[in-house]
């Protein structure tokens, strides 16, 4: 008999995740024998959690909320672009038995806003909001396109200033608090708190938004986000969620795992269909 390989996300919390669906459509896509789950871990669990998991048998994790900094701890080895997020979403048993950690968010959310978006990086003034695991996971990728600047802002500044100082290096960075962007304005705002999902968002001065600018939502849900809906009601060339991002992130993860790149464009059009999304809030 076939032994099933085992893949699961971890997060908490974790039941609106549509992770397993996707790595589910992309298993029938190219064929591959396996199984997807998705398990609720809280932060004081994972390390118990994920030893069980890979002990039993388990062939990779995905990791999302609050729990990327600790994979990033976990893995014994890492690749350079987890390395240099020190935020990992991608767990994989090597071989040896050693855990492989990687971080496929950057690329996820590069090819979702370039390639199916078509929204350009370059020359572009950009402003992330929140300084957590999900946030070191694309500043690597956005300075990368050569933007004129990238704005970091969170609610505690220390934060938001440690993350520019890890990555200054690499290009015009900054960090501040969110009383500091009065007066300023982006091309593109990107969402990397997962706090609109409840409908809260950090305080936003009106005009941030340029002419032509467009927005773009981390998180995911069925119905447009608080930040989303803030993006279309401050007149947002585009005012996007994360679905794509995911789809994207996700292809990539199954990439390190099965040595196979899915196509993502059928899928997302697929889940888009499902959730019955206007383009523009998509």
């Amino acid at each position: 008999m076939m032994k099933i390989d085992t893949y699961a996300v971890f997060g908490h919390p974790i039941t609106h995740s549509k992770s397993p669906r996707i790595q589910q459509l992309f298993a029938k896509q190219t064929a591959q024998v396996m199984q997807y789950g998705a398990q609720d871990v809280p932060a004081e669990i994972f390390t118990t959690a994920v030893g069980n998991f890979f002990a039993a048998g388990g062939k990779g994790l995905n990791c999302t909320v609050p729990l990327k900094e600790l994979a990033w701890q976990y893995a014994d080895h890492l690749s350079d672009r987890a390395l240099l997020a020190k935020a990992v979403n991608t767990l994989a048993r090597q071989a040896d038995g050693s855990i492989f950690g990687d971080n496929t968010d950057g690329i996820g959310l590069l090819t979702d806003l370039t390639a199916n978006h078509g929204i350009s990086l370059t020359g572009a003034n950009i402003l992330i909001l929140g300084a957590g695991g999900a946030t070191r996971g694309i500043v690597p990728v956005l300075l990368e396109q050569q933007p004129a600047t990238v704005v970091i802002a969170n609610r505690t500044v220390e934060k938001a200033l440690a993350i520019a100082d890890d990555f200054a290096i690499l290009g015009p960075l900054q960090g501040c608090d969110y009383t500091s962007l009065q007066g300023r304005q982006f091309d593109l705002i990107l969402n990397a708190t997962s706090a609109s999902l409840s409908g809260q968002l950090p305080p936003l001065p009106a005009a941030l938004l340029a002419s032509k600018g467009s927005c773009y939502d981390l998180a995911y849900a069925n119905q447009p986000t608080a930040f989303v809906q803030w993006g279309i009601a401050h007149h947002a060339c585009r005012s996007l969620d994360g679905l794509g991002m995911l789809v994207e992130q996700a292809a990539e993860a199954f990439y390190v795992w099965r040595g196979i790149r899915p196509e993502t464009s059928a899928v997302i059009r697929l889940l888009n269909d499902e959730r019955q999304l206007t383009d523009n809030s998509r």
